[in-house]
């Protein structure tokens, strides 16, 4: 065993179903569940295929009750759900798909390219990885509606946090719900000494770590998450963005509120860093890289990325304020919306990505 690596072997299925099952076992176990007595039914919610290989992570206490009652197909399930796939696909196809190489250029031979080159590699692969994963789940959840099943919201455009603390109320929502409520607070969560309740943040966040894989990178990701969030944890503002969004009731956000997400989204990506890189000699040499040499990026043809992350910047910030964005959005603007983004889908199409979170 070498020391950069931890190099444990993780069974199959640990993440997602293993989460899954184990909330259903602890729910029963404190009673705010009882066991279903339908194997059929405890099979669906076991395997239940939209969203079985990379969530959302569900309760049983939400999609049992669904599997075992009668459901009628809606028109307005059908139309969200088509919304949402649509929509999950071009954060995958178009977004995703489209800042991969880039990334993958950038990551796999960091010596190679100029400080500016990395910089942007780093940021496309925070878009990448939010493109990837929340637009698989939004696929998930559009598909379980065509079934009329309704699972839980997985994110809540967590690039528009002000803080770290609110990343991650919006960020993998069903897995940071997961940690609060069957590690955390078992822990004791924040109603113990401040050294204790310290603790329970490194703990649940060194676990969100390892969750992801055993290497190391995925360890110091979690920690440096842990060590921003714990200094809003300590002032007692970590819980301060939790009833409004970024800019309420206006269009725009302040100056304060902008420098708030710009910071938020640095810290970010800077962990991503790490959690992209192969191992931690790698991600150092990126940030030394990026700190020795600042030129013109090295990378060409940005317009794909300007339209795309445009695209999904301006229709997420709408929906921040709206979840019925599209609906309220007049028919010819919509209909003309969704014939370009079948477009952009079919022109950046590609067969050989596939999703991130199938690793995890």
């Amino acid at each position: 065993m070498h020391a950069s690596t931890l190099q444990v072997i993780l069974p199959v299925g640990i993440s997602f179903y293993t989460f899954q099952t184990l909330s259903y076992s602890i729910d029963i176990y404190r009673g705010n569940l009882k066991a279903t007595r339908d194997p059929v039914a405890f099979g669906a919610f076991v395997s239940f295929f939209p969203q079985l290989v990379a969530g959302p992570i569900e309760r049983a206490t939400n999609l049992l009750p669904q599997i075992t009652s009668p459901r009628k197909f809606t028109y307005e399930q059908g139309r969200d759900g088509m919304r949402l796939i649509l929509w999950g696909m071009f954060k995958k196809v178009v977004v995703a798909d489209s800042c991969a190489p880039y990334v993958d250029m950038c990551f796999d031979n960091p010596e190679a390219f100029s400080g500016s080159t990395l910089i942007l590699g780093a940021i496309l692969f925070s878009f990448q990885i939010y493109g990837d994963f929340s637009g698989y789940s939004d696929i998930a959840i559009g598909t379980a509606k065509l079934f009329g099943f309704e699972l839980m919201t997985n994110f809540k455009f967590p690039y528009f946090s002000r803080d770290i603390a609110e990343f991650w109320r919006r960020w993998h929502i069903s897995l940071s719900t997961w940690f609060r409520d069957y590690l955390y607070i078992p822990l004791g969560g924040s109603r113990v000494s401040k050294p204790k309740a310290i603790r329970n943040v490194f703990v649940i966040f060194l676990v969100s770590g390892f969750w992801h894989g055993a290497n190391w990178t995925f360890i110091v990701w979690g920690g440096i998450h842990a060590l921003l969030f714990i200094p809003l944890f300590l002032r007692g503002t970590n819980r301060k963005n939790t009833s409004d969004i970024v800019a309420e009731g206006r269009w725009l956000p302040s100056p304060r509120e902008l420098l708030q997400m710009g910071w938020t989204f640095t810290a970010v990506t800077i962990a991503w860093v790490f959690f992209r890189a192969k191992s931690i000699p790698t991600a150092l040499l990126y940030f030394q890289k990026i700190a020795e040499h600042i030129t013109h990026p090295g990378i060409h043809r940005p317009s794909i990325f300007l339209v795309a992350l445009s695209l999904l910047l301006c229709i997420d910030w709408g929906y921040r304020k709206n979840s019925a964005f599209f609906s309220n959005t007049p028919r010819l603007m919509r209909h003309s919306l969704y014939g370009l983004i079948v477009l952009l889908i079919y022109a950046c199409y590609q067969t050989s990505n596939t999703f991130i979170y199938f690793a995890f």
